[in-house]
């Protein structure tokens, strides 16, 4: 799939025109579609990943132990957290190594993060930080502009579902989503993306080109895509030494994104003239 053309007067691509006009709910993503409170988070987990697995009896070395980790968590980016954790037990036991399990390299995973992130949210709540400064560019009109059409929006995030609803909160974005702010629960069976969006599709019995789905991650722009939605991929860039994500544009495009936004929600007019 070829970028066909742009919305007149912005640098929104039509990759694949949508019906538009018809939206009524509409599925978002969150980190690095709506918050930057975890940015970065690729400089905690690879190098974690790479400890871990430098200590097994045949670990090769940390060049290529870190090329293996950026590569299968860059490719798991935008399913629960869990998933990369699963990868990181089978990896280690392909290298003769003792693993645990994988909810346990998840809090190992958690307990490095969470300072980042909480350091982050104190100052939200404090007010030393401006919320605008962690919201993606435009974020916070966007919803507004939804809310304002009538458009019931529901958030679904990879990340704990407590740690999201927290940082929602804390951003001032948490008040838009009558729908529900949905998040990893610790049984995976239990939440995916995939179920949420079904969810919503199955309730109001709507027809695809009713519910829009916006995020910068393939998982969701690929689900969405499956059942008919109005898919809008974010191309938002992500702040991380490894350069991670770097192929954002061409998995969003593979995943089947109608519209393709680049870097931010800075044209949200434009945007939702176009879709309503």
């Amino acid at each position: 799939m070829n970028p066909q053309a742009c919305i007149p007067g912005s640098k929104i691509e039509i990759l694949d025109s949508p019906t538009t006009g018809g939206i009524r709910h509409a599925v978002f993503d969150f980190d690095g579609t709506l918050s930057m409170v975890r940015d970065g988070w690729q400089d905690i987990m690879v190098p974690m990943m790479v400890e871990i697995l430098e200590a097994c009896p045949q670990a090769e070395s940390r060049q290529e132990l870190e090329a293996l980790v950026m590569d299968f968590v860059d490719h798991l980016t935008g399913k629960q957290t869990i998933f990369q954790m699963m990868r990181l037990k089978e990896e280690v036991e392909k290298r003769g190594g003792e693993s645990l399990e994988p909810l346990a390299y998840k809090q190992i995973y958690n307990d490095r993060i969470l300072p980042v992130a909480e350091n982050r949210l104190s100052g939200l709540k404090s007010g030393s930080i401006d919320p605008e400064s962690l919201r993606v560019t435009g974020a916070y009109t966007l919803l507004k502009s939804f809310q304002d059409k009538g458009v019931k929006l529901y958030l679904a995030s990879g990340t704990d579902v407590e740690f999201v609803k927290d940082e929602a909160q804390a951003l001032g974005l948490a008040e838009f989503f009558d729908g529900g702010i949905f998040g990893a629960l610790p049984n995976l069976k239990d939440f995916s993306k995939e179920m949420v969006i079904k969810k919503i599709v199955a309730d109001f019995d709507l027809s695809g080109p009713e519910l829009v789905v916006l995020g910068d991650g393939y998982v969701e722009i690929l689900k969405g895509r499956q059942i008919d939605a109005i898919t809008v991929g974010l191309v938002s860039p992500e702040g991380n030494q490894y350069h991670m994500n770097s192929n954002k544009r061409d998995r969003l495009i593979k995943a089947g994104s109608h519209l393709l936004v680049e870097p931010d929600w800075g044209e949200w007019e434009i945007l939702m003239d176009y879709l309503f």
